[in-house]
């Protein structure tokens, strides 16, 4: 059978509205190291951006990328794994990337029976902008209907997207589930005018471009067929008056094959033969064109090695060249590709309050073999004396590892060598390691002096898989090294010029101290209960500042919840609840059911850790860990209450502080 071909597709970009002027923004990314190596892109909090098969628009002066994610484990083909949904990312200069979430919920038993292993899958997230109706038009391809594609529509681009009617188009139409449509792109043309370009499997592989209605949320019927076979992957553009669609030639899902164009005078055509732009597209498939103010940018998706699944895969990028004629030229395969954006302007990394010590985020390449016997080490010069308050590794899992990952710390020799027993070590489960290179950030609160040499060592037990590095033999961070065990930890060799990505924070400041928060409800009647006394830095519940609760009117069960505002977008990686101390009273109010969430925007939300029947706490901090996450708002939303408390017998949800760090 097939395996579906992920393509990644840059729309046309989309201005909302008039914008004002902006000064033009000359833009670099960069798609392999000095020695031709392909290189791992990190988001803004260094996250692997995890956004496969999708595309990318410009919308009110940002550009936005969306794709399809394996950071869960869903495997191509493979039972049992889950499907991850589909991500989008935020960029003023498509180098430093935000993540936004998910587009909606994928994890509904809707949305796992459509797309999940047991499946072909769900794949090719693709948004454009309909001026007409104010809309961002979702297309997705998936083979749970005959049709092949479910469409949204959000007032918003990084959504919530909410599911419209099944499309009519008119090939393969109200025929049984199965290998049908296939990947596709959808295309804005300068009159408003919309068209679907996809694959019909039934033909064996041929590409077929269909007018959309007026809400680009279904076909009209008119159409026109390419006359292909065994290709996949349209990517439908404009150039002055011509049209062009790029193509998969041949077809073959998650491996290397080349890309071909045909030209056209209107989008049905008549098109032209096909000419071969790469044989190979650059170590991969190909997976856009886009037309960046004037730019029209080739993509291919750099898929790792087959594998079911690509949480691992990387992207090429560089722009077109045109002949005198409108011809497209031969793509040459440049390690970095230039842009200038009309629009753009520079992004940033989103870093700890108290960051320490920095690997950076360029350059890196991945590899995976901690486990059993191997285990890796990276030491750091701890640069002020304090508490190291948080420490990052960046990994992921493969091969299903049936141990969790140990993260350690210990002194260093001046080889980098871990010496002496740990000072401080943590296991964290497998479920907590995705598939896709993350942060994994743990909270050691261990007394180091400012010169002394540390060093990080990850190991597992486990006797299946292994768990990831990101690793750059260019030695970008000078004050410390990498080293590597065969034998357990009985010994180490450092690695020469090598550096494993990571970072170190020292300190404990709170992000949350003072901010402002908003609440579903909020008593504010007597005895300190407010809602400014959620971040009014005191832990315990004092007659003055007892700390936030809901209303006091309801008997039944609900939802509440409350959020603090960061002033900005900050990287985080634990949220801390303080339950209700005061005596014969303590964790009362403390949720039973309930989610921490965070969001960049304030409208787009990520679960950060989400807990059931969670027992009543004591008066103590109760700490929610997970990967550095970049956000500026964060939330807690109860869904089951408590109402234990034989002095006040009503369900509500009461925190005395919540911290961030």
């Amino acid at each position: 059978m097939r395996k579906v071909l992920a393509l990644l597709v840059f729309a046309t970009a989309i201005l909302v509205g008039a914008q004002p002027a902006a000064a033009s923004y000359a833009t670099t990314v960069t798609n392999f190291d000095a020695a031709g190596n392909q290189v791992t892109r990190f988001d803004t909090a260094g996250n692997a951006v995890d956004a496969h098969d999708g595309d990318l628009l410009a919308a009110g002066g940002s550009y936005y990328l969306y794709g399809t994610s394996y950071d869960c484990g869903f495997g191509w083909q493979q039972g049992g794994t889950p499907f991850c949904g589909f991500k989008v990312y935020s960029s003023t200069d498509l180098v430093h990337w935000t993540d936004r979430g998910a587009l909606f919920d994928a994890t509904t038993s809707t949305w796992q029976s459509r797309c999940n292993g047991n499946t072909f899958g769900c794949y090719r997230p693709h948004v454009v902008y309909n001026a007409a109706t104010a809309r961002y038009v979702l297309w997705i391809n998936t083979y749970d209907i005959g049709v092949g594609y479910h469409v949204f529509t959000s007032t918003t681009p990084t959504g919530p997207f909410t599911e419209q009617a099944i499309p009519t188009l008119a090939v393969n139409n109200g025929i049984p589930p199965g290998v049908n449509n296939g990947d596709h792109d959808v295309f804005v043309d300068d009159d408003g005018t919309g068209y679907l370009a996809y694959t019909d499997w039934r033909t064996g592989g041929d590409i077929v471009v269909e007018r959309l209605n007026s809400a680009y949320t279904s076909g009209t019927g008119t159409y026109a067929r390419l006359g292909q076979s065994a290709t996949e992957a349209p990517a439908l553009f404009r150039r002055g008056s011509g049209y062009y669609l790029a193509y998969s030639d041949p077809n073959c899902g998650y491996c290397t094959t080349g890309t071909s164009v045909k030209r056209a005078s209107s989008p049905l055509g008549p098109w032209s033969a096909g000419t071969k732009l790469t044989t190979d597209s650059c170590g991969g498939q190909p997976s856009f064109v886009a037309d960046i103010e004037g730019t029209y940018v080739y993509g291919s998706d750099l898929w790792s090695n087959g594998a079911p699944n690509e949480a691992l895969a990387n992207f090429f990028w560089a722009p077109l060249g045109f002949a005198g004629d409108g011809s497209v030229n031969a793509i040459a395969c440049s390690a970095t590709a230039s842009l200038t954006l009309t629009g753009g302007a520079a992004g940033t990394q989103v870093h700890p309050a108290d960051l320490d010590q920095d690997g950076g985020v360029s350059g890196y390449r991945t590899y995976c073999d901690v486990g059993g016997n191997v285990q890796r080490s990276q030491s750091f010069v701890a640069s002020r004396t304090g508490t190291l308050s948080a420490v990052s590794y960046t990994t992921f899992q493969r091969g299903y590892p049936n141990a969790g990952l140990r993260i350690a710390v210990h002194t260093a020799d001046s080889a980098y060598r871990p010496t002496g027993g740990a000072l401080f070590s943590t296991v964290v489960p497998a479920s907590a390691v995705g598939w896709s290179p993350r942060n994994i950030t743990v909270h050691p609160g261990l007394s180091v002096s400012a010169g002394t040499r540390y060093a990080i060592v990850v190991s597992s037990s486990t006797t299946t898989g292994c768990y990831g590095l990101q690793y750059h033999d260019g030695a970008p961070y000078p004050g410390g090294g990498e080293a590597y065990s065969s034998n357990n930890g009985a010994s180490f060799g450092a690695e020469s010029n090598r550096t494993v990505k990571f970072q170190t924070s020292i300190g404990t400041t709170n992000p949350a101290l003072t901010a402002t928060a908003t609440a579903s409800s909020s008593f504010e009647g007597c005895c300190g209960w407010r809602l400014t006394a959620l971040t009014d830095g005191q832990d315990a519940s004092t007659p003055t500042s007892m700390g936030w609760s809901s209303t006091n009117s309801l008997n039944v069960n609900h939802t509440e919840w409350v959020s603090v505002d960061l002033g900005g977008v900050k990287a985080i990686s634990r949220v801390t609840l303080l339950p209700r101390g005061d005596a014969g009273n303590a964790g009362e109010g403390f949720p039973a059911d309930f989610t921490v969430q965070s969001s960049v925007d304030g409208v787009t939300w990520t679960v950060l850790a989400a807990r059931t029947g969670y027992p009543k706490p004591a008066a103590v901090a109760q700490h929610f860990d997970f990967g550095t996450q970049a956000a500026r708002y964060v939330r807690v939303v109860g869904t089951g209450l408590r109402n234990t408390n034989p002095n006040d017998p009503l369900y509500r949800m009461q925190l005395a502080e919540l911290k961030v760090a």
